[in-house]
């Protein structure tokens, strides 16, 4: 699992690393990958949990769990964050939502006192976490984008979605503001305007107008796009991986369910256009799409922050952007990162629930889906060298799954908030 180029003295085996999220939920495996590529090295990592049952921080390779709110503003996050113990000071922090990334953007003087951040311009995280920053921003420096709009009303979303033609595909262009629907998905394609009303009377925040509608490109998931890069000081790329979706879970939006690494000069090259543009340093996440119909690769998003699929872009040396990260941040050389050329990765519930759906629609066959899945290079939840999170996860996946149709039997039901502690450190094995 260790690769010599990381190990001894290369890494700094005293800076914990802290992992952060204010969205929770039982089967986030993004904790899992960063405990797992940081804690093989022997650097402590400490992370937000859901519960103590949650799989992803039942990893050998978790030092500790912080139960920090669920629910209030950010500043009220930050606080209970700062309160922690002292055995945290020093620790690198690595947000892996866009909510916990704003946060630490919009507090980084203050978190900087206490822990070690990669330093941005001020707003940088909001301003790439908003959808309508972010297209603002591609218009002005002439990078390709599907056709966006921001309607102020349902009426407006109607007459522009019917003025392109369906389907069109809906968006929360602002995520921290709740959507009327708190189980509202961020991204959906609709095909008609009964759909399009629907998705936005859920999605929809009755806080402001929020919601974006943007023009299909057509194409399947393997034209999905994927940059993984880690850029340090004077946003210089330190490393830089691309890939593509080849099934997601939607089944034709959302996560990667199953992923190649494959060198994409092109998409490279727009992509620290953009951080460059930016002054960006620190961790990013970016989707583009290929549209046949022009020749070019259009920006979907960009994440300001650790992306979920992270450990399919790891270089032949070791190099992945959690560990660039911290060999950067504590004053190590990065090493050199050559992208790998073929290498897959899997996230094994994921992808079994996108291939049940795929299935229903005739997409997929099962023997096509089982050899898609021969000899994959890693996955999110099972690992030999840790393999209690992966039972634990198998465990609660059945009984979760009998929930959520339940629940969504129930036309009138809601999730319920559930009930916090204080705020504290659980620096106890987890096991």
């Amino acid at each position: 699992m260790n690769h010599p180029a990381l190990t001894g003295a290369a890494v700094d085996a005293s800076t914990p690393l802290l992992v952060l999220r204010r969205s929770l939920g039982p089967f986030q495996h993004g904790v899992l990958g960063v405990a797992r590529s940081a804690g093989r090295l022997g650097i402590p990592v400490y992370a937000v949990r859901m519960s103590q049952r949650e799989p992803a921080t039942r990893s050998r390779y978790i030092r500790g769990a912080l139960d920090l709110p669920r629910s209030g503003d950010a500043g009220r996050w930050v606080e209970a964050l700062l309160s922690q113990s002292e055995a945290l000071s020093g620790a690198i922090l690595l947000p892996i939502d866009d909510l916990a990334a704003v946060a630490v953007g919009d507090h980084q003087d203050r978190l900087g006192e206490r822990f070690r951040l990669a330093s941005q311009p001020p707003g940088v995280q909001r301003r790439l976490a908003s959808k309508l920053e972010l297209w603002r921003l591609c218009q002005s420096i002439g990078l390709p984008t599907p056709a966006s709009a921001f309607p102020s009303s349902e009426q407006e979303a109607i007459d522009q979605a019917e003025a392109w033609g369906y389907p069109v595909v809906l968006k929360r262009a602002e995520p921290w503001f709740e959507p009327r629907d708190p189980s509202a998905p961020s991204v959906r394609i609709v095909h008609s305007r009964e759909e399009l009303r629907e998705g936005y009377a859920r999605m929809e925040s009755d806080i402001q107008p929020q919601l974006m509608v943007q023009s299909f490109v057509p194409g399947d998931s393997d034209s999905v796009w994927m940059f993984n890069g880690y850029f340090g000081a004077d946003s210089r790329c330190l490393c830089g991986f691309t890939g593509r979706k080849l099934r997601q879970r939607g089944p034709r939006t959302g996560p990667t369910t199953l992923g190649v690494c494959v060198p994409n000069e092109r998409v490279s090259k727009a992509a620290t256009r953009l951080m460059r543009e930016l002054d960006y340093r620190g961790i990013v996440d970016m989707g583009f799409r290929y549209d046949t119909r022009d020749d070019q690769y259009k920006l979907l998003d960009v994440n300001p922050r650790l992306g979920s699929t992270f450990r399919l872009f790891v270089s032949s040396n070791g190099v992945d952007v959690v560990r660039a990260l911290h060999l950067d941040l504590t004053g190590r050389p990065v090493p050199p990162a050559t992208p790998p050329d073929g290498r897959t990765w899997l996230d094994e519930p994921g992808d079994l629930l996108t291939f049940a759906q795929l299935k229903r629609e005739r997409a997929i066959g099962t023997l096509a889906w089982r050899r898609s899945r021969r000899n994959v290079d890693e996955r999110a939840w099972w690992a030999v060298d840790d393999p209690l999170p992966f039972v634990a996860m198998s465990a609660r996946l059945v009984p979760h799954a009998l929930r959520v149709g339940s629940r969504r039997m129930l036309s009138n039901s809601s999730p319920a908030e559930p009930a916090h502690g204080a705020p504290s450190l659980d620096v106890k094995a987890i096991r």
